[in-house]
């Protein structure tokens, strides 16, 4: 079993930066055979993919927040992060970690063995 617990959430004005953590309870997040990703959901509105961050180091965006976010992972700390720049309203937001031990990268939610608790992203106009 694998905890996932997101952490740097909060509130910033539209333009402003986070960065947010997923600290993974063992050693998924440096496995070559994993993929690490983010998903976020707003109120009313189904799961999407953000970014995925395969085990050999491949990283895939969604188109609205290619060029604004990045994915990354510190194994030592088996630590998986996602820099959010230049913060719009729309990315309001729930935002989760999730880990799959065995595959490739897929923006489908229900391939992910883990999920996270989620961190709240709030960006005022």
């Amino acid at each position: 079993q694998v905890q996932l617990v997101e952490s740097g959430g909060g509130s910033v004005q539209a333009g402003g930066s986070l960065r947010l953590s997923c600290a993974a309870s063992r050693y998924i997040v440096s496995t070559s055979t994993s993929c690490m990703a983010w998903f976020r959901q707003a109120p009313g509105q189904e799961r999407e993919g953000v970014a995925l961050l395969q085990g050999d180091g491949t990283t895939t965006y969604a188109d609205s927040v290619k060029g604004r976010f990045t994915i990354s992972k510190d194994n030592a700390k088996n630590t998986l992060y996602l820099q959010m720049n230049s913060l719009k309203p729309e990315d309001t937001a729930m935002y989760y970690c999730a880990a799959r031990e065995w595959g490739w990268c897929m923006w489908a939610g229900n391939n992910y063995d883990y999920w996270g608790q989620g961190t709240q992203v709030t960006v005022s106009s």
